[in-house]
């Protein structure tokens, strides 16, 4: 079977979406204890200086409600990235925060845009449209996991909210279909079996001997080596220990 291709877990699947946890707890701790100004490093709407929040505003958050509601679904959904898209979740993550903190500068008109939502938002829609791109029944029962979990947050990419960054979760929303169209091509193979082959020859399976032109199940006798099937005393060498006697 191919299984280079399948899903397997490894530290960095549960490592990797806890250091970002931390980081951003960490952050919040020290905006919180050391420096409240640091707030105010969000995306600035079409203003040169406000560009620099695209790297920083994923860290930022307004209070620790704010934070809270982002944490559990940063860690699920990059939890099930690492699992399931390992080899391309970086990029997902970096391009994603990138990309969508540009749109949300350009879109919005003014405020102070922080929060990982932007992010969240990336991975919901990349998670969801992949799953659907590859056609493969395991990301695709995660796509409508996903949809079940966070189908309600669709509603947040509409100004419903005041003081709400809509234009944050849109971006994250546009950036997250876009990378799974890049990377549509990227999937997991399903299991290969041997069978399946092109140079698959039945003739020569031993497990296909055990069945019979109509399907039955027949015993075979074990193959007897007739050069080694030799007399029980043949070929033995007898050896005998002796004391010479000296006296």
């Amino acid at each position: 079977m191919v299984k280079d291709q399948q899903f397997k877990y490894s530290t960095g699947v549960i490592l990797y979406p806890l250091v970002m946890l931390f980081t951003v707890w960490l952050v919040f701790w020290y905006q919180v204890r050391i420096d409240h100004s640091i707030k105010s490093f969000g995306i600035r709407p079409q203003k040169v200086e406000g560009l620099m929040g695209i790297l920083t505003s994923p860290f930022l958050h307004g209070d620790i409600n704010h934070l809270y509601n982002n944490s559990i679904p940063l860690f699920v959904l990059s939890l099930a990235l690492f699992y399931f898209y390992k080899r391309i979740a970086w990029k997902v993550i970096v391009y994603g925060i990138l990309l969508s903190g540009l749109l949300t500068w350009t879109i919005a008109k003014s405020g102070n845009h922080i929060g990982a939502s932007g992010l969240i938002y990336v991975l919901v829609s990349f998670i969801f449209f992949k799953g659907i791109f590859a056609k493969h029944y395991r990301l695709i029962a995660l796509s409508l996991m996903v949809v079940f979990l966070y189908g309600s947050l669709i509603w947040y990419v509409f100004p419903i909210k005041v003081g709400m960054s809509w234009q944050g979760h849109l971006g994250g929303l546009i950036s997250g279909f876009i990378f799974a169209l890049i990377f549509r091509k990227q999937i997991a193979k399903r299991e290969r079996y041997k069978w399946e082959d092109p140079d698959y020859d039945e003739e020569s399976d031993p497990f296909m001997k055990h069945f019979d032109d109509n399907g039955n199940f027949i015993e075979l006798e074990p193959e007897v080596d007739q050069d080694s099937n030799l007399e029980s005393n043949e070929g033995v060498e007898i050896r005998y220990d002796y004391k010479e006697n000296k006296d």
